[in-house]
């Protein structure tokens, strides 16, 4: 195997025979050789929910795929890349993250350690650092972790705002993360604000308030921390209806630390996702099977923090959809890389490859509600990733090795 894809230039000629009616520009370029490449789409390839192709090929056009199917069939173009027998994935879904923060705290993951427990008054330290943060300060941390990121296959991510607490810290955390994504949440109900630490009624009013008004324009989603020691289920109802009357789809961070209404809150709601769901009942799992909010699962929280693992299997056995994410914070999950929690979740979790990579991808585009991401077919876009591995087994099966050998991210060669 090379060390890296060959990227040629071929004359263009007379596409062949396709899976799809997509039209093949000769200007696109071609990735063929693939050992396997995971599509996303079971009525492709061997009919798996991973829609496997085994010696595949795929075209890209401009940002989009415009073709797929075997690398024997594949449609010549101006530009083709050997992928040497590697596998090709999608581009992973980070669908919960929060990375427009400044400090560090590595005092406090040194203490939890050394055995003292975790619990969410931690995030009053990043509140501070934030606070005398400047902009430019936090958009250059921002970045440096979506550098990272990139370097090792995401190509969507989802970030909050949640360490600023005051309107203005908020709107500006929101207003920088909006020049990197689409997926931007308003999470101001994070903790209940230092400020107002004996009038948390007062700080509710601020969220769904004040708050609102200045932070609703620079987002899509709005998050609660609905957990003991943060919000409660009425003030949650609260936050996320007032949210939802601006505009702003709901998450839930839900059922982290304790067994709680927040689930079963998103779920009601019609939140697209709740998020962590370590502590559930019987009537949670009911809840999410029967609805369509996706179950977000952050194994690096548990990792971090020495946690109770979610049981993905009964999720998974309930037939309730599943996503992977980092949750990459300067607190309780410091890692912004998703193939590390796809070797958690089927370590740790009870999930197997293939349903592991699912959820990383497809899943996390489900809890974004987004068709266009997380899958490799025509019309979708051009985001995958080629791993220095024959399969996408490699990502659990040779955990904490850089797997990532080029990243394609609407289109373009990223990395």
């Amino acid at each position: 195997m090379s060390s890296g894809p060959e990227t040629t230039n071929t004359p263009a000629a007379t596409p062949a025979p396709a899976t799809t009616n997509s039209a093949v520009a000769a200007t696109a370029t071609v990735i063929t050789n693939i050992a396997s490449l995971v599509t996303n789409d079971p009525s492709l390839g061997d009919g798996s929910p991973l829609g496997l192709i085994r010696d595949a090929a795929v075209v890209i056009d401009g940002d989009r795929v415009s073709w797929i199917g075997e690398s024997s069939k594949a449609p010549a173009t101006d530009n083709r890349v050997d992928a040497g027998g590697r596998a090709v994935v999608p581009g992973f879904v980070d669908s919960h993250s929060h990375l427009v923060f400044a400090g560090d705290r590595t005092a406090e993951f040194n203490a939890r350690m050394s055995g003292q427990p975790y619990a969410a008054g931690g995030i009053r330290t990043t509140v501070a650092a934030t606070r005398a943060a400047t902009d430019e300060a936090l958009e250059a941390n921002l970045t440096r972790y979506l550098r990272e990121a990139l370097r090792q296959g995401t190509t969507t991510f989802e970030t909050k705002s949640g360490y600023g607490l005051t309107v203005e810290d908020e709107a500006r955390a929101l207003r920088i993360a909006a020049r990197h994504t689409d997926e931007v949440t308003y999470l101001g109900a994070h903790i209940v604000s230092p400020d107002y630490a004996d009038d948390p009624a007062g700080y509710v009013d601020l969220v769904t308030g004040p708050m609102l008004e200045a932070c609703a324009p620079h987002a899509r989603w709005i998050d609660v921390f609905c957990e003991k020691g943060a919000f409660d289920g009425d003030q949650a109802r609260a936050i996320l209806t007032a949210g939802k009357a601006r505009g702003l789809h709901p998450r839930v961070h839900a059922n982290q630390l304790s067994y709680g209404p927040g689930v079963q809150l998103a779920v009601e709601l019609g939140a697209a996702s709740a998020d962590h769901c370590t502590h559930l009942t019987q009537a949670d799992v009911d809840a999410l099977a029967g609805g369509d909010t996706v179950a977000t699962l952050l194994p690096g929280a548990e990792f971090s923090t020495r946690a109770e693992w979610p049981d993905a299997r009964r999720l998974l056995d309930a037939g309730v959809t599943v996503a992977l994410s980092t949750d990459c914070n300067p607190g309780s999950s410091f890692t912004s890389s998703m193939p590390f929690c796809v070797a958690l979740a089927v370590r740790d979790m009870g999930m197997t490859p293939d349903e592991a990579l699912w959820s990383a991808t497809a899943g996390g585009a489900a809890a974004l509600r987004r068709d266009d991401i997380g899958r490799l077919t025509p019309g979708a876009r051009a985001d995958l990733v080629l791993l220095d591995a024959p399969s996408h087994v490699h990502l659990a099966y040779r955990p904490g090795v850089p797997l990532t050998t080029a990243v394609w991210r609407g289109g373009r060669r990223a990395f």
